[in-house]
């Protein structure tokens, strides 16, 4: 295989495979998070071909973030009992199915069914949780740095895709702008295929970091069922404060970034007069900012209290939510609104994952991840929905603005409550 011969080739070089797992899991990441974030791109389109309103298509939006953050335990477990690959090309599947047969679609049950249903559960087989896994079976040394590397591939997704899309939109119609990311699908899953390996023992290897001589011994075989595996993880976590803590925080965080900014941040520059492919290159701005915030946040994450360090993340973005209704919508307002909020959209997860793996330990923690991470996309979906409500009925996004504000300023205060070096949950 590919994957045999260029480890060895690294090898050579002392380079680790890790890192390899690293790119192609970057890669899928990004590919996913254009999938996540392209109906934002779509929604006035859509508006204009088929008359839907924003509350519509934000009810299909919502389930595709309510899929795709309760498909994050089960992902997890899915990948314990039939490898990282499998999965992950499964997934890549079933979002570009998905995304071609919304091609030919002209009710809003189509868009519920292909957008929302198929769509969230797919692009929730490549969520978070993947990345999580890898850093967690690859690396025993910089683990919070390449959290923070496979997590900012979200950001490089919109910064990729976002104006690209917009401009292929704009130009052509949305499904052109569509096939196109199929494209990028088709290359990310090849490079699944060929280079994805589940653990560093298929390949002689030990974790990046690890001074053992001898390979690991493959671990016992994941027979459980994977119902029991995710839900018996949930049970236990579920007796624990830690885990409700970062469940309400990630519910916020979700909220106030993929629910919120990711699917409406475009229509609300729309009603104050500013271009759709302009305000994609402002989502594009905001990714190049989280790329830096995230990777940065992945290394503050292995030296300091990974608690203060999500106080001060939710509460600048929080403020930033709150300024956005006052920059008037100009430039500096906006490049400004941009920084702050850019540089820690989602430095959230390395500081959680670190935390979720405290509490609950190496084994556990990829699942109990999930739970927390489906907490994450029902606030997104809540807010996806919510601002949409918002936008059709009082005529204006900024209530939902205002209030995410102020559940991020809720969010930094709680997390303080966690204890500073809480005690491991049994297993």
């Amino acid at each position: 295989m590919i994957s045999t011969w260029l480890s060895a080739a690294l090898a050579r070089r002392d380079i680790h495979y890790g890192w390899v797992m690293v790119g192609v899991t970057f890669l899928t990441a990004l590919v996913s998070a254009g999938a996540v974030g392209a109906p934002g791109v779509f929604i006035l389109p859509l508006q204009q071909e088929f008359g839907w309103t924003t509350a519509e298509i934000s009810s299909a939006l919502s389930i595709r973030f309510i899929l795709f953050g309760l498909m994050a335990p089960f992902a997890a477990a899915l990948m314990n009992r039939y490898g990282l690959r499998n999965v992950a090309l499964a997934g890549q599947v079933i979002i570009a199915a998905s995304l071609i047969g919304s091609v030919a679609m002209s009710q809003v049950w189509q868009l519920v069914l292909l957008w929302g249903v198929a769509v969230g559960i797919g692009t929730g087989l490549t969520a978070l949780v993947l990345g999580a896994t890898v850093a967690a079976r690859w690396f025993n040394h910089r683990r919070g740095l390449v959290v923070g590397i496979l997590t900012a591939s979200v950001a490089t997704g919109q910064l990729v895709f976002l104006p690209m899309l917009a401009s292929l939109t704009e130009r052509y119609g949305w499904r052109v702008a569509l096939l196109l990311l199929c494209g990028g699908l088709g290359v990310a899953a090849m490079g699944v295929l060929l280079m994805m390996r589940d653990r560093p023992g298929d390949l002689g290897l030990r974790p990046f970091g690890d001074t053992g001589s001898e390979p690991l011994p493959p671990p016992p075989p994941a027979n459980a069922p994977i119902m029991a595996a995710a839900l018996g993880a949930l049970r236990d976590a579920a007796k624990t404060r830690v885990f409700w803590i970062l469940f309400a925080t990630f519910f916020i965080c979700g909220a106030s970034t993929n629910g919120l900014i990711q699917v409406h941040l475009i229509p609300l520059c729309a009603d104050f007069g500013i271009p759709q492919v302009q305000a994609a290159g402002l989502l594009a701005a905001m990714g190049i900012f989280d790329f830096v915030g995230t990777i940065l946040s992945g290394w503050l994450s292995d030296r300091y209290d990974n608690r203060w360090l999500l106080f001060w993340y939710y509460g600048l973005r929080g403020l930033s939510l709150l300024f956005l209704p006052f920059s008037d919508f100009t430039f500096y307002g906006l490049s400004l609104f941009a920084l702050f909020y850019g540089l820690d959209w989602i430095a959230t997860v390395p500081p959680t994952v670190r935390l979720t793996a405290q509490k609950f330990g190496p084994e556990r923690a990829g699942i109990v991840f999930g739970w927390i991470f489906a907490g994450h996309q029902l606030g997104a979906a809540t807010a996806a929905f919510g601002a949409g409500l918002s936008r059709t009925v009082l005529l204006s996004y900024l209530p939902a603005f205002f209030v995410a504000g102020a559940l991020c300023i809720v969010a930094a205060l709680i997390v303080l409550t966690i204890s500073k070096h809480p005690r491991p949950a049994a297993a």
